[in-house]
C-alpha cells in the first residue's frame, strides 16, 4: 500500500466522504463510511514507523464524531467490520467501484488482507472464536485469486 494519503489528513477525508456518498440510503452510506474508514485506518497500521495509536485514534474518532455523531468510534467500525453485516458492503459493485476509485491508495486486492488482520487483532482482544462469515468471505476471495 502506498503511503500517499495513508494518514488522516484533510484530502483522505474528503475521499471517504466521496465513497460515502455513493451510497443509496442512509444505511448503505453509513456502511461504506464504516468500511472505507476502517479500512483507511487499518492500511495506515501498515508501516515501518513507530505509531502514537493515542494520536491516531484521536484523529479518527474526531473524524468519525464529526461525520456520524456520538456512539461511534474506530474500536465499533473495527468491531463492525469483523460482523455479519459488514459482508454485504464488502460484496457490493457500487462500494467497491467507488472505493477503487477514490481510494486507490488502498488496492481493492488488500482488502481481504486487511479484513484478516482486523480479525487477528479481534481475536487477539476477545479470545473469541473468529470463524464466521468475514472469515468465509476471505477464504471465497483466497479461492477466487488462485482460480485467476
Amino acid at each position: 500500500m502506498s503511503q500517499e494519503n495513508s494518514k488522516l489528513d484533510t484530502a483522505l477525508q474528503e475521499k471517504i466522504l466521496t465513497v460515502t456518498r455513493c451510497g443509496l440510503t442512509a444505511r448503505e452510506s453509513t456502511d461504506f463510511f464504516r468500511l472505507s474508514l476502517g479500512l483507511c485506518y487499518l492500511a495506515t497500521l501498515m508501516t515501518k514507523e513507530t505509531l502514537d495509536f493515542k494520536k491516531l485514534d484521536k484523529a479518527f474518532n474526531r473524524f468519525i464524531y464529526r461525520s456520524l455523531g456520538p456512539g461511534h468510534s474506530i474500536t465499533s467500525i473495527l468491531q463492525w467490520m469483523s460482523g455479519e453485516d459488514v459482508v454485504a458492503t464488502l460484496d457490493s459493485t457500487r462500494f467497491n467501484r467507488a472505493f477503487g476509485e477514490y481510494v486507490p491508495h488502498v488496492p481493492l486486492e488488500s482488502i481481504p488482507f486487511l479484513l484478516g488482520l482486523n480479525l487477528g487483532v479481534a481475536k487477539d482482544f476477545s479470545g473469541l472464536d473468529v470463524r464466521g462469515p468475514v472469515a468465509d468471505w476471505i477464504e471465497r476471495q483466497r479461492i477466487l485469486r488462485e482460480g485467476e
